[in-house]
């Protein structure tokens, strides 16, 4: 049984974390795991979209705690192993936000300390109703500090040091008030209509999307006159594609554009 299963549909890979009785855990296993399949759909022109979910009754319970202590007992690694596990963790998490594709988080049951590190650094997220989010970290004397980069880039800086320092759990509906989700759906549901929200995307200009991805990123870290001038000079990038003179003529002619690629 693979830890990480992929599954294509059309233009859309959808990711399984299939550890499900470690929650999803993102162990050595699974960060090797999904940096791999990362990496490899970096590199396909026919994904246009990549959703994640975890299998069973969780999306991620975090770093794998058994697999950390293992590490505690172990002498010769010491702290080289534990700045070599969040190195790792953190080259998954830049990755996401480094795909030519966005990434859509589809999550139920619990996202806690690096599984909620995981669900912010998606470029969107689909959660069912019940759905509990936490960096709870500090509850057993580990102050999510990794997660926390991920937690402040989603929502304002006083709501997450509160989950950060307190360890309660935010559900759903809170979550999506904060901004850490888009949407809330009924359970039952939320396989199709984080499907939906895939395919909405993928049907629009590939080259497009990729552009704005990069760019999106890109000006976040940026004063306003800088991200003005960048996004700028992306959208002259942008109008040179064949495929998008091809959009805006179909629309001044009103009719479907006849897209390339």
């Amino acid at each position: 049984m693979a830890i990480l299963e992929i599954t294509q549909r059309d233009a859309v890979t959808h990711l399984t974390m299939n550890s499900p009785e470690r929650l999803n855990a993102l162990s050595d296993e699974m960060l090797t795991a999904l940096q791999e399949a990362l990496d490899n759909l970096a590199q396909d022109p026919e994904c246009r979209v990549i959703t994640m979910s975890g299998a069973g009754k969780a999306f991620c319970a975090g770093h794998d705690l058994r697999q950390m202590q293992a590490m505690r007992k172990n002498k010769d690694a010491g702290a080289a192993a534990f700045a070599d596990l969040f190195d790792r963790c953190t080259s998954v998490m830049l990755r996401i936000q480094s795909m030519p594709q966005p990434v859509i988080a589809q999550v139920h049951g619990i996202a806690t300390a690096a599984g909620c590190q995981l669900v912010a650094t998606c470029d969107m997220a689909v959660a069912a109703e019940g759905t509990r989010f936490g960096v709870n970290g500090v509850n057993i004397g580990l102050f999510c500090s990794t997660p926390m980069v991920a937690l402040t880039r989603n929502i304002a800086p006083k709501k997450a040091f509160e989950m950060l320092t307190t360890g309660d759990f935010i559900d759903a509906s809170r979550a999506e008030t904060l901004g850490l989700i888009n949407r809330v759906v009924p359970p039952d549901t939320l396989e199709a209509q984080t499907a939906a929200l895939a395919d909405q995307i993928a049907a629009k200009l590939g080259a497009a999307v990729r552009i704005g991805k990069r760019a999106f990123y890109e000006q976040l870290g940026m004063n306003t006159a800088a991200a003005y001038a960048h996004t700028g000079a992306v959208m002259v990038e942008n109008l040179a594609n064949a495929d998008t003179s091809e959009g805006m003529q179909a629309f001044i002619e009103k009719r479907a554009p006849d897209w390339k690629s």
